[in-house]
């Protein structure tokens, strides 16, 4: 191209909106060295450290949803929504983008509106299997959709939607080391079945405390070992009592999760779509935990997506007491294990990265 080729993108608030929108932009800079990939996102969230970190510069809106339940906050946002659209034109017009891409998030709504209003085609990739509020506005306005799961016709035009996958980081394909080196690099046994626990980075409490309980009532070093990425909200409590507890590892934050996949027997982790994806991706056993404070549910789910083809084990915060005995049978069962993960290892999408910016080049051309 003559002139220099500018993209925006939109997605965050949590890492399921922020990753798939960095492997994007990733995949896209690699096939247009000379593009300018800018991002856009909320001001207070947490793309505003992740997105730099990873190479790209980001704008910030001042916006964030509507609360669930009453609160003043949401006094503010139709000032919120007024400001965010006002700052929207202003980026459309100095960037003057050849497309917008949108992974969900608040932000991205004020952005893909302005761009489809200015004739700026517009793509929507959707993690999840319950596609979230700002997402479906946007969808009948959107070039293409991006799905990650069946039956998304119920919430979106049909004829727009392609069956991708989601994107997920691709240092997570690429990762040859061995189970033994990764295990390893943790300090822990090389030979000792391992258990990844993941809660986010902010951490989940349900799951904080099951497996804290778990480690006190039935852990045994000698046969098994943990790798705990407790979020930063619970470091404090639980790094002092683990630091330096042998056969586990503990840390608020997992900065390579390719090398505590491949270190993995069981994961224990919610069920964001961008997680599940992952575990797909990687072939691991699960036991899912999904939130019950996300939005229509979506991460139960995501979670039955997976159960209903026998590729992952579910286990409901409500029923959180059964956490000992569901975990006891996956660590016993080692024929299960194997099922679960071959099971989930069929339902992936390595492609999906790929897929999506060819039906993005599609739209360049």
């Amino acid at each position: 191209m003559s002139k220099p080729l500018n993209i925006l993108i939109s997605g965050g608030g949590t890492g399921g909106h922020i990753f798939p929108a960095i492997s994007i932009a990733d995949e896209l800079k690699a096939r247009y060295k000379d593009a300018k990939i800018t991002f856009v996102g909320s001001s207070d969230r947490m793309e505003m450290q992740r997105v730099p970190a990873a190479g790209y510069p980001i704008i910030g809106l001042w916006i964030s949803g509507i609360q669930r339940k009453l609160s003043v906050r949401n006094v503010l946002f139709p000032l919120k929504v007024i400001s965010s659209l006002i700052k929207s034109f202003w980026i459309i017009s100095k960037y003057k983008p050849a497309i917008v891409i949108g992974t969900g998030g608040f932000a991205s709504g004020p952005l893909l509106y302005v761009a489809s209003l200015r004739g700026v085609p517009t793509v929507i990739q959707e993690q999840n299997s319950f596609p979230g509020i700002t997402n479906k506005l946007l969808s009948k306005r959107a070039k293409i959709i991006c799905v990650a799961y069946e039956g998304m016709d119920r919430w979106f035009p049909a004829d727009k939607i392609i069956h991708t996958g989601n994107p997920i980081r691709q240092n997570l394909l690429t990762n040859d080391i061995s189970t033994e080196m990764a295990r390893e690099s943790y300090g822990l046994h090389p030979q000792r079945t391992t258990i990844l626990v993941t809660g986010g980075s902010l951490g989940a409490a349900a799951i904080n405390t099951s497996i804290d309980l778990w480690i006190q009532n039935h852990f045994n070093s000698e046969h098994v070992q943990v790798i705990w990425q407790c979020g930063k909200l619970y470091a404090e409590k639980y790094l002092p009592k683990y630091a330096n507890r042998e056969g586990i590892w503990i840390n608020p934050f997992i900065d390579d999760m390719s090398m505590a996949y491949r270190a993995a027997d069981v994961v224990i982790a919610r069920a964001g779509a961008g997680t599940l994806s992952e575990l797909c991706a990687t072939g691991k056993t699960a036991m899912l935990i999904p939130s019950p404070w996300v939005a229509e549910d979506h991460q139960r789910k995501n979670a039955d997506s997976l159960a209903q083809k026998d590729a992952a084990v579910v286990l409901d915060e409500k029923e959180i007491q059964a956490f000992p005995d569901t975990l006891g049978a996956l660590l016993s069962d080692p024929e299960r294990r194997k099922t679960l993960a071959e099971n989930a290892k069929k339902l992936a999408k390595p492609e999906a990265t790929r897929e999506i910016v060819n039906h993005i080049e599609s739209l360049l051309t």
